[in-house]
């Protein structure tokens, strides 16, 4: 047996997995993002911690006497986040997230002064990631900086208060931005750029390494033997890969949860920083991946039912499905928290285009689910123009359930979306998969296979060339009204 903790921007996520790789038992917690200032988005890392006790609390009775076998655990989690700790291990401020855009100015002070961060980072700096992060709370909060002894990613704090170690995966630290993709090791030319020594960063890992071992205190809080092997788990790009079964060359998936993320697996490094797409370490010893990171998914059907004041989400789906003609004559730009690939633009915001007194909660709710699928649409585009990209692609994370917005998405794309069975447990699934990797040693091949397909949803040929027609002029809104941002 083998526990899988997710620790998403919205919710930690817990699950018991069986050496037959059968989902036995979920839990979920969730969570709030704290936002004082425009652009800013924080949680504090207590938080995590609290709502992972929670998780496990109700997945232990759930699990049964399956508890008791649990032989490793695996960590996966939200990547970039900036956790700086103190000498006595404890939290210096709260954590800034990877949809946090303040840091914009420090990212382009980076950019400039190592021109060739994007070669050796994978990508070249973004607001979203640690490493410019650290500049700006140096800039603005010295006496935090000044503090601040250990620098973690969101899962590696939840990890720390688990082992009393100080690790990370390859995925995350390549998510900081101060790992060397090709060497898979910390930069000194980065971190000198940053003004941090390299002892502030945790031990970097390989996702399916022994990261360290579940202490006393915990064990007995969640009513396990001390000592349990403690994976070092990857960032939840990267888990979820694992999950999807993503790990040979061109296999590829789509994250749709609160974010989202396109992703294509590697078996070399290689950067294409031009394109702003995000080349980092796979979870796997020997692998990398591409990825185009979309700050906005699900997350904005969420805001779009709360504007609309409709707390079932389902039964919305359900009228607009119902309602559902032809693509939506409103156009959504989905930028709600600014946007990474393709624009590297932290002040974009959420546009509805086309209202007039005649438009729908309906129309108004698809517009959400196409902008969604449109902004993927383009991301694709620039994908492609790093190397061939498949005609089916698996998506998971929440945005999956719905079978009408699968309709949708793939007709965006023109690729047909596959589901996987036990989609839904996401990176925490494939965070169990690696606990399995530390625990026995097994062939990462074995065990990271393509799950079952649940169900297959093509492209509507009808659907292809109108969504195609609107991606023309959803480009051209984004251009239009990209200078009033």
């Amino acid at each position: 047996m083998y526990l899988g903790i997710d620790i998403g921007t919205s919710s930690v996520k817990a699950v018991v997995v069986d050496g037959e790789q059968a989902i036995l038992a979920t839990a979920t917690a969730p969570l709030a993002v704290s936002r004082p200032k425009e652009l800013w988005s924080e949680q504090s890392p207590e938080d995590w911690w609290a709502a992972v006790e929670q998780a496990v609390g109700e997945l232990r009775p759930k699990a049964g006497k399956a508890w008791g076998e649990i032989k490793a655990i695996g960590l996966s989690g939200q990547m970039h986040g900036a956790v700086l700790l103190d000498e006595a291990g404890r939290p210096v401020r709260p954590a800034i997230l990877h949809n946090d855009g303040r840091s914009h100015a420090e990212a382009a002070e980076l950019n400039a002064k190592l021109p060739e961060i994007g070669t050796i980072a994978g990508v070249p700096a973004m607001p979203g990631f640690a490493a410019p992060k650290l500049l700006w709370i140096a800039r603005y909060e010295p006496d935090a900086i000044g503090r601040a002894q250990h620098l973690l990613l969101p899962k590696d704090y939840v990890r720390f208060r688990m082992t009393h170690g100080f690790a990370t995966d390859m995925c995350d630290a390549s998510g900081a931005l101060l790992l060397d993709g090709a060497t898979r090791a910390w930069s000194p030319e980065i971190a000198a750029a940053v003004g941090i020594p390299l002892a502030m960063l945790p031990t970097p890992l390989e996702g399916s390494a022994v990261s360290g071992l579940l202490q006393g205190d915990v064990a007995k809080a969640w009513g396990l033997p001390p000592g349990i092997i403690v994976a070092t788990g990857a960032g939840d790009a990267a888990a979820g890969a694992v999950a999807s079964g993503a790990v040979n060359e061109g296999d590829a998936f789509i994250s749709l949860g609160t974010a989202t993320q396109y992703f294509v697996a590697r078996e070399s490094y290689r950067p294409a920083p031009e394109h702003l797409i995000h080349t980092f370490c796979h979870a796997l010893p020997g692998r990398w991946f591409q990825m185009a990171a979309l700050l906005n998914g699900a997350g904005a059907l969420a805001w779009a039912a709360g504007l609309m004041g409709r707390e079932d989400i389902g039964q919305l789906l359900a009228d607009t499905e119902t309602a559902f003609t032809g693509p939506s004559p409103v156009l959504f730009l989905p930028y709600l928290s600014g946007e990474r690939t393709p624009h590297n633009k932290p002040q974009a915001k959420g546009v509805l285009f086309g209202l007039t007194p005649a438009t729908t909660p309906e129309q108004v709710t698809q517009a959400v689910l196409e902008g969604v699928s449109l902004s993927l649409a383009d991301a694709q585009g620039y994908l492609e123009a790093t190397g061939p990209l498949p005609d089916r692609i698996a998506v998971n994370g929440g945005g999956s359930k719905s079978r009408f917005w699968m309709k949708i998405l793939a007709s965006a794309l023109n690729r047909t979306v596959l589901l996987q069975e036990g989609s839904e447990a996401g990176p925490a699934f494939g965070a169990a998969r690696l606990a399995r990797l530390a625990a026995t040693g097994e062939d990462p091949a074995a065990v990271c296979a393509k799950p079952a397909i649940a169900a297959e949803v093509a492209p509507d040929p009808a659907l292809v060339p109108a969504y195609a027609g609107k991606l023309v002029r959803f480009r051209a809104l984004y251009k239009a009204v990209e200078p009033l941002f």
